[in-house]
């Protein structure tokens, strides 16, 4: 089978398509390749896929329509599994139109050649940061979404309901999946893992938002993919009960873990003692998430089980490995 990933040069992208070509399908991946944060790191993510003789890599930008009509014209995808985006809560409230651009306009390329070309399965990345901060927990797929506190929040919100909307008119089957707190190797630079681990390892300072009173559902790599890939085969079909196919599921590991503790793991993977500055909760931020993963289970048959100190273990091993040039030699 072809399938289109994007963002094969991310984080999520890359083991999704290293995934899907361990099973023997065709993978078309695509990025842009910015400067988000240090393309050698995506670069490095992509040598890892380049083995693969079922593999290639195109670089091409989302918001560019006349380039993504022709790649979808020529290559006639059967699945798209969309991850690209422009991530990060933080960076929309300083760069906003990156998010209108990769986000919005990006999405609508996607919707655009799968509608056009009859691509069997649209799978796409959404975010826990559709919740806002609401207090009821677990969250659930049923919950209302109607007030995120980030134009990252709001720009995936927008991304579930352009996909609704190509579901009901044109039978596209999409579903769209709000990932947890993600972390393991190859993760990204400007997230808490990366960022805690390579503070506590120079002997600096770690920022600690909200005086360390928040809880996140980190959820392992590993899981994410396999929530992904099995989804992909989940082809949401229309029914009496659900007359367009269009699906939503959290991907978790519904184990929310308190800042403080996420630390302290941290600290025992690395045998040292952080050095914490205590700040105010930072704006867009919410204080907790936490999956209710039942639907993606009775979709599925799968819910994430890794356990944190299991987890962090291997980002640890991998980002000491990556840092001191491991990867370069390989």
């Amino acid at each position: 089978m072809k399938v289109l990933v994007t963002g094969a040069a991310g984080f999520i992208g890359m083991h999704t398509a290293k995934a899907l070509l361990e099973q023997g399908h065709e993978v078309v991946g695509l990025d842009n390749l910015n400067d988000y944060y240090d393309p050698a790191l995506k670069q490095a993510r992509l040598a890892q896929l380049q083995p693969y003789n079922q593999f290639r890599f195109v670089q091409l930008d989302l918001a560019d329509r006349d380039g993504m009509a022709a790649l979808f014209a020529c290559e006639q995808f059967q699945r798209v599994v969309h991850l690209a985006a422009q991530a990060g809560v933080r960076y929309s409230l300083q760069n906003p139109m990156a998010y209108v651009d990769s986000n919005l306009v990006g999405m609508m390329t996607i919707l655009e050649g799968c509608r056009h070309h009859k691509v069997e399965h649209l799978v796409y990345a959404s975010s826990s940061s559709v919740y806002g901060n609401q207090h009821k927990v677990p969250f659930s797929e049923t919950d209302p979404v109607d007030t995120p506190i980030s134009l990252y929040a709001a720009s995936k919100k927008a991304n579930e309901l352009m996909a609704h909307t190509y579901s009901h008119l044109y039978q596209l089957p999409t579903t769209g999946l709000r990932f947890f707190t993600v972390y393991g190797p190859w993760g990204r630079p400007d997230m808490a893992p990366w960022l805690f681990t390579e503070a506590i390892s120079q002997g600096k300072p770690i920022k600690v938002f909200n005086h360390g009173d928040l809880m996140r559902d980190f959820t392992y790599i590993d899981d994410i993919v396999e929530g992904v890939v099995r989804t992909a085969d989940a082809v949401p079909t229309s029914s009496a009960e659900q007359p367009v196919p269009y699906r939503l599921y959290n991907i978790g590991n519904h184990q929310p873990v308190q800042l403080e503790s996420f630390i302290q793991t941290i600290e025992q993977a690395l045998n040292t003692t952080a050095d914490k500055t205590y700040l105010p909760m930072q704006p867009g931020d919410v204080y907790q998430t936490y999956a209710d993963v039942a639907a993606l289970s009775s979709a599925t048959g799968f819910s994430p089980k890794t356990p944190l100190a299991e987890g962090i273990g291997h980002f640890v091993a991998w980002y000491q490995a990556y840092t001191t040039g491991y990867y370069k030699h390989v």
